[in-house]
């Protein structure tokens, strides 16, 4: 059986990436929500980031207080829900799969093989993740701020084989290049694929330059079919 696992990405591979405006307009809601200047709030939350995805902030609202507390501000807990509201909505519309995503990986179940997930992401993701049309077909989903692991740091694939009962020479890793996903998955034994789909906004500092990768390159999940099956 040629891999007998596929792991995939999340953001920017199963559902598409998050829409620059959109987590514009989201900055714009929440720091209405606190009565404080934008651009301050942004980058502490832009920078914030890394200690989301380990875990660092169990909680939206304790990410959103430390904050406050840097910038000297004391909202009242009406205004932090509504901005953790706001933040919560907003990933809950970008957990919406790819067109494709559901039959893609039901196809690939259908042929015996397990499907993994690891995504470096906050604490909303695990909450909202059961209400996903997804996480029913996901086998094994580890979550970085969950596992306080992140891409590329071996572990966390190891993490994934693991559950999976698979050796990371059986897998197949599907993923937009991000947090040097690709190099952290060919680094344990995987086959790193980097998935591209044109048109997509690329308005992330996280995500690699498909110009950077020199391997394998997919512009859309239907063509994760090819690299399993012979046809």
């Amino acid at each position: 059986m040629r891999y007998k696992v596929v792991i995939f990405d999340l953001f920017g591979t199963l559902v598409p990436y998050l829409c620059k405006q959109e987590y514009e307009n989201m900055l714009e809601e929440m720091t209405a929500s606190l009565s404080i200047s934008r651009n301050a709030f942004q980058k502490l939350w832009d920078d914030t980031f890394a200690e989301r995805a380990r875990g660092v902030f169990p909680t939206i609202e304790s990410n959103i207080l430390h904050i406050c507390e840097v910038l000297r501000i004391k909202p009242d807990r009406a205004q932090i829900e509504a901005a953790t509201r706001r933040r919560i909505e907003f990933i809950r519309r970008a957990l919406a799969p790819r067109e494709d995503a559901v039959e893609i990986i039901r196809r690939l179940k259908s042929s015996g093989r397990k499907i993994g997930l690891i995504s470096d992401c906050s604490c909303e993701v695990p909450l909202l993740w059961k209400g996903t049309p997804l996480s029913e077909l996901i086998n094994e989903a580890v979550f970085s701020c969950e596992v306080l692991l992140t891409k590329p740091d071996p572990q966390i694939y190891l993490l994934a084989c693991n559950r999976l009962s698979v050796s990371p020479e059986d897998c197949l890793y599907v993923g937009d290049g991000g947090s040097d996903e690709l190099g952290g998955a060919a680094e344990v034994g995987m086959s790193p694929v980097l998935i591209r789909v044109p048109g997509e906004d690329t308005g992330d500092g996280y995500r690699m330059n498909a110009g950077e990768w020199e391997g394998q390159t997919i512009s859309a999940l239907s063509e994760v079919l090819p690299l399993i099956f012979d046809y």
